[in-house]
């Protein structure tokens, strides 16, 4: 899944948005209160729903221009990525991706049709999730929306 979408808020705060919640899930599955500058590098164990169980590891955290992360489970690896550029003070443009190799025919066939049926869902609640970031902002400097 790839989306590029301008965003109407400055790229410091869509990067300190990202990192913030970063921090806060590194902080939840450790007890480890990390620093941006301790991200790149550094990986994790979560545990999600009925057990299942991935490494995260961060690949990059360069201010203001890129965040990538890893997830490594059993079944799949998954790369997810941010792309930040500035287009104004008050602009910025993003451009988000993620890819997954499936381990196996079988988890291979599942992840394609899992991930055609769930895709369009997938996409909607990122936009909102992206609306929420600019609607934050929006209440962050006094009311601007």
């Amino acid at each position: 899944m790839e989306i590029v979408r301008i965003m109407n808020v400055p790229v410091e705060f869509l990067y300190e948005t990202i990192i913030k919640s970063v921090l806060t899930d590194i902080h939840s599955h450790t007890g480890k209160e990390l620093t941006e500058n301790q991200l790149t590098g550094f990986e994790y164990n979560k545990t999600f729903a009925k057990n299942n169980k991935a490494t995260i590891q961060i690949e990059e955290a360069i201010k203001n221009k890129s965040y990538q992360y890893r997830t490594t489970t059993d079944k799949n690896d998954f790369v997810v990525s941010y792309q930040l550029r500035a287009l104004t003070e008050e602009t910025c443009e993003l451009s988000y991706s993620e890819r997954m190799d499936s381990f196996g025919y079988l988890q291979k066939l599942n992840d394609a049709f899992v991930g055609m049926v769930w895709s369009r869902l997938k996409k909607r609640r990122f936009h909102e999730m992206l609306n929420q970031i600019e609607a934050s902002y929006g209440k962050e400097v006094g009311g601007r929306e």
